[in-house]
């Protein structure tokens, strides 16, 4: 998907009804030994960073259970869709553990310090309702007979990404994703970084062509 100029925005569902990702399974862990475990977790946590340094836009969209590894996963996507019946979590400590793919980081950066401290101390479950609220999720909607009422509003959100410039996009993601890790004055220089590879772009001429001519552009992503 990273080398693939085609893909535009990445939606990430689950096959199963009632439930996105239910975490590591527990039994399996069971029977490691701590180096296994520390290899596993390890590699789970590359996947996931490998996932949110995606260069499209990733969405997630979570019609049932995301717990611990499953919410992981999520927060390691750019947005996130949620059913409002939807069950969401970082359960580690309820089982003698701590999130280790990400979430003790991506958690409080989504949701501020406080609250990220207090849903992972806790090991509490909210719904999706309440992860809109606390700003965990960007939309949540009421859950369909079908089950996949986020992954239907996940793809009207993608409709909404398609337009647009990808090569534009691509560098507000990481514009975006950098600067939030430095101090203002280096992310605005980050910001300048990016803005100049888009100058010379195909993209950035067609869009003011399109709108001089009052038409809708027609961009190529080069």
């Amino acid at each position: 998907l990273r080398f693939d100029e085609k893909v535009r925005v990445v939606v990430f569902k689950s096959e199963v009804k009632g439930v996105f990702c239910a975490g590591a399974d527990l039994k399996e862990r069971a029977r490691m030994d701590d180096a296994e475990v520390g290899h596993f977790v390890k590699r789970l946590r590359n996947l996931m960073d490998e996932i949110a340094a995606l260069p499209v836009p990733t969405i997630a969209a979570i019609d049932g259970y995301a717990l611990g590894g499953g919410l992981e996963l999520a927060l390691a996507c750019d947005l996130r869709v949620a059913a409002s019946s939807a069950k969401m979590g970082l359960i580690e400590t309820t089982r003698g553990l701590l999130p280790g793919a990400g979430g003790t980081q991506r958690l409080p950066r989504c949701v501020g310090i406080g609250v990220a401290k207090e849903l992972i101390f806790t090991g509490r479950q909210i719904d999706g309702q309440q992860a809109f609220s606390m700003g965990l999720v960007n939309h949540t909607v009421p859950q369909n007979n079908e089950g996949d009422a986020a992954y239907q509003r996940a793809l009207t959100l993608a409709k909404e990404i398609l337009p647009q410039a990808p090569f534009a996009v691509k560098m507000g993601k990481l514009a975006i994703n950098r600067g939030m890790e430095v101090d203002i004055a280096s992310g605005m220089a980050i910001e300048g970084m990016c803005y100049a590879q888009n100058i010379p772009t195909r993209d950035r001429q067609e869009g003011m062509a399109a709108f001089r001519e009052k038409r809708l552009p027609q961009f190529i992503g080069k």
